[in-house]
């Protein structure tokens, strides 16, 4: 399945607040649809199924790709969920966003495609690229992209820089400390659901 691209507020409507997607609030409280404000009481699958579009419309993933983190954070070792949520924080588009070099993921998934961002001083166009503790992330030295980016920053998407980024405003550059921490995931998502989603379909 393609990467969504349709009405961003009908998604933060049933599934809750998603700050990557959109900043922008619901005028109704209730879940789209015709049947949207007498919903029954959901199943144990769609629970777990609804952590799991959390994820996937909040970082702007395809079913594919998500997929692909959980094989990889099995892999890993340790908490899986917890290893989920850091792959897709420390993704460079989420990284960008958490900047607040673009108010949402959508927009900052397109500051890094159209090469406005630089890694260890190298333009960096792919938004799934992984950060790394000790990465210098930079504004390309150019006047179009200083400009967009200066203007993001005035309005960011969420107020606080993450305690594992350490940002200059002025020079427009960001160095990468270490790996988020889970106190500091925006999302409020509970990945053991998601991870038990994935365990069940395997």
């Amino acid at each position: 399945m393609a990467r969504y691209r349709g009405a961003r507020l009908r998604v933060v409507r049933r599934l809750g607040e998603l700050p990557g997607l959109s900043r922008k609030s619901p005028r109704k409280a209730y879940p789209p649809g015709q049947h949207g404000q007498d919903r029954k009481k959901k199943s144990e699958y769609a629970v777990r199924l609804e952590e799991k579009q959390k994820l996937r419309f909040n970082y702007g993933l395809t079913e594919k790709q998500l997929l692909r983190y959980v094989k990889k954070a099995r892999r890993a070792g340790g908490s899986t969920g917890l290893v989920i949520l850091q792959l897709l924080e420390m993704r460079l588009d989420n990284t960008v966003f958490r900047l607040g070099f673009g108010p949402t993921i959508p927009s900052a998934r397109q500051v890094v495609n159209h090469g406005h961002i630089c890694v260890n001083g190298r333009v960096v166009s792919i938004p799934s690229y992984q950060c790394r503790a000790g990465d210098v992330i930079t504004v390309r030295d150019r006047e179009a992209s200083k400009k967009l980016v200066e203007a993001n920053l005035e309005f960011p998407g969420l107020a606080n820089v993450p305690a594992h980024l350490e940002l200059d405003k002025a020079k427009l550059t960001a160095k990468v400390n270490g790996i988020i921490e889970r106190e500091w995931v925006a999302l409020n998502v509970n990945e053991l659901l998601v991870v038990e989603y994935y365990s069940r379909k395997a």
